[in-house]
């Protein structure tokens, strides 16, 4: 290679790489698969030792990865939290045991795991209690995210008496089961929010939340792979397993002492296809010398361990058609394009569609008509394509065109900037939408209305009794023709009548999460309400206000202004006011304890380790003290926890307003 175009490439590789790490470590939306990753990083490297002039000093070949967010706290580890080096096949492992064995002898053991794909994790204990959990971040600092930690049921917070050092750090995986990552995601779905692509994804995704009870809510499992100790404890790495072990930490099972690379190779074929039986995702097996001090002889490089690597194995893929491109409306409205494909056999299931997200990813591929596509299931709901197969492609195939209507109701799409979907704007018109949003509003976790499923909805769409979700409360004016079709017997309308009458008792929150506008999930409406305390309130709100509400970011704000401000909705809310749903919070009577703060006003920011801001706000009520919406000169204490947003800080330096803790609360109303 010529040396312009050495160092061109190196450029290119560099910036490609940098962004692929900012993707995945600090979106949790990688763009691109493992193996493609460390196909380009080991170019980069090649390149760097041929032509080092070029070599930047901040190069992906010289650091763990990653970038750390600035929404926590950052930490330095006190040992560096390394990357391992990865290998996709037997000959590289075999040279891996060839430098081991050079370097020590003949006379060692592997210690072979199976490799979570989740998220690095690096929990301190001291005298036997959870003090601080770090996530991996660029290896030499992360984020602390010690209160969503605590959150995880398999860390434990406290350990029971035993024979453990006063300090100690563990690391482990922390991830996501894949049963719990679908029913959360397909409830993400239902809501409008826009899906995660893995379990990985989602535990990561988790782990950035600034609320530690939405972290709560997401069942999320940690397993513990390594333990660091100021002074040496055990001679292997094995023995240390056992004992954390018995410490009450959480250590796989699939763990297995081998005398030879010959065993690491059969465990690694054993579980190529084991991997699929277990009720999480890996992505590979990790090799680890057993013997500590030959670990410390062999040593490291920049970057990794000499003495451990990770066998990655390759998402599966098979080669099918593409039979047709069609295309779903979601209850937002999102239009998402899906793939149907010639049948084919894939990780033990017949797959029949695949996902192709947005337009945007159809001009990626350069998808045409007729196509022979590669497809891999990994830890996704279901099957992507990854790319197209061009010698195969007939010469007159056609591309692609993402379709410029809705496929229901032919209403022109419309796509918002900054957004990969194009959704239909007839939310009021658009058949899908409008069962979809009902379906929605008598839902479980809305409505929760008995006798009213998805089918029967469906059913009296389609038969003109409902069309609005206030349709729903007049029903009972419908019973004798209701009674005229099948399925619809006495009894079964009577019940389905006292479900929706029961519903009008539902609060607020559970209303406002029933209405289906876009990015408003149970989190949001529940926020909304205890701000709000009634829809007239909300209706009013601009903008400003609306993005003042703890975690209600502009993206939602606007949707909110936009729902409300339509006069279509407008007349719907007023409906169902009238028809006897709650839309004001339900106020929940405050016992004075005590005036030690009355007169006083506050405002409560952040995340705090001992009490939810619910609890610190029925403190100060039951003191005598007033919460307000937001910061201003009427305002006496901002109540700062960790994570509080930066610009709340801001205006509250600039007014010189006290910023207490909230122990400093407490001593207050002592």
């Amino acid at each position: 290679m010529a040396t312009n175009q050495a160092k061109q490439r190196i450029e290119t590789l560099t910036a490609e790489l940098k962004q692929h790490n900012y993707n995945y470590y600090v979106l949790a939306q990688p763009t691109i698969s493992d193996y493609d990753f460390d196909q380009l990083l080991k170019e980069l490297t090649k390149l760097e030792k041929e032509f080092p002039e070029y070599a930047d000093p901040e190069s992906p070949t010289q650091r763990v990865g990653g970038e750390v967010t600035k929404e926590f706290k950052t930490v330095k580890h006190r040992w560096p939290m390394l990357s391992l080096g990865n290998t996709y096949n037997e000959q590289e492992l075999l040279d891996f045991d060839q430098r081991v064995r050079k370097a020590i002898g003949d006379n060692f053991e592997y210690v072979v795991e199976l490799k979570f794909d989740g998220l690095s994790m690096s929990m301190a204990y001291e005298q036997g209690k959870l003090v601080r959990a770090v996530t991996r971040g660029n290896g030499v600092e992360g984020d602390d995210v010690t209160t969503n930690v605590r959150t995880i049921h398999s860390v434990p917070k406290k350990l029971a008496p035993g024979h453990y050092p006063d300090f100690f750090e563990i690391r482990g995986e922390v991830l996501m089961h894949r049963k719990a990552f679908e029913r959360l995601n397909n409830e993400r779905i239902e809501k409008g929010e826009i899906a995660y692509a893995n379990p990985r994804n989602f535990a990561s995704g988790t782990m950035k939340l600034q609320d530690s009870a939405e972290v709560a809510r997401r069942p999320l499992d940690c397993f513990l792979y390594f333990l660091y100790t100021e002074k040496p404890l055990f001679k292997t790495h094995w023995d240390s397993l056992q004992a954390v072990k018995s410490w009450g930490f959480h250590v796989s099972e699939h763990t297995r002492l081998c005398k030879g690379m010959d065993e690491v190779l059969a465990f690694i074929n054993e579980w190529e296809q084991k991997r699929f039986d277990l009720s999480f995702d890996i992505d590979g097996i990790v090799i680890k010398v057993n013997n500590y001090a030959q670990q410390e002889e062999l040593g490291f490089t920049a970057k990794v361990p000499r003495w451990a690597i990770s066998y990655k194995y390759k998402a599966e893929q098979v080669e099918t058609l593409l039979e047709r491109v069609a295309y779903n409306v979601g209850r937002t409205g999102a239009v998402t394009p899906v793939a149907n494909l010639k049948p084919v056999l894939l990780a033990g299931t017949t797959v029949k569609r695949a996902t192709l997200h947005n337009a945007n990813e159809i001009l990626r591929l350069d998808l045409h008509e007729g196509d022979s596509v590669y497809v891999e299931k990994g830890g996704e709901i279901i099957p992507k394509i990854i790319s197209v197969n061009p010698n195969k492609r007939n010469p007159d195939a056609k591309p692609i065109a993402y379709i410029t209507n809705c496929p229901s109701c032919n209403t022109p799409l419309e796509r918002k900037e900054g957004e990969a979907a194009f959704y239909c704007p007839n939310d009021e018109g658009c058949p899908p939408q409008i069962v979809s949003k009902m379906q929605h509003f008598v839902g479980r976790r809305a409505m929760d209305i008995d006798g009213l499923g998805d089918e029967t909805i469906e059913t009296l769409y389609q038969h003109g009794f409902l069309s609005h979700i206030s349709d729903i409360y007049e029903l009972h004016l419908q019973a004798d023709s209701l009674k005229k079709m099948d399925r619809f017997g006495e009894r079964s309308i009577t019940n389905m009548l006292a479900g929706i009458e029961k519903s009008k008792e539902m609060p607020f929150e559970k209303v406002l999460f029933g209405l289906g506008i876009r990015y408003v999930g149970e989190t949001v409406a529940r926020k909304l309400v205890a701000h709000f305390k009634t829809i007239e309130r909300l209706q009013a709100a601009t903008l400003e206000e609306l993005i003042a509400v703890e975690e209600i970011g502009e993206r939602i704000a606007q949707s909110l202004v936009e729902y409300m401000g339509g006069e279509v909705h407008q007349q719907e809310l007023q409906k169902l006011k009238t028809l006897g749903l709650q839309f004001a919070a339900e106020e929940k009577e405050v016992t004075l304890q005590s005036e030690k703060l009355s007169g006083q006003t506050f405002i409560i920011s952040g995340v705090f380790e001992k009490y939810s801001r619910d609890d610190l706000k029925e403190m100060i009520e039951q003191n005598g003290g007033k919460i307000l919406s937001s910061i201003s000169a009427k305002l006496n204490y901002l109540v700062a926890g960790d994570n509080m947003g930066p610009a709340k800080l801001e205006k509250a330096n600039k007014l010189n307003i006290p910023i207490i803790s909230d122990d400093e609360l407490l001593k207050m109303i002592e």
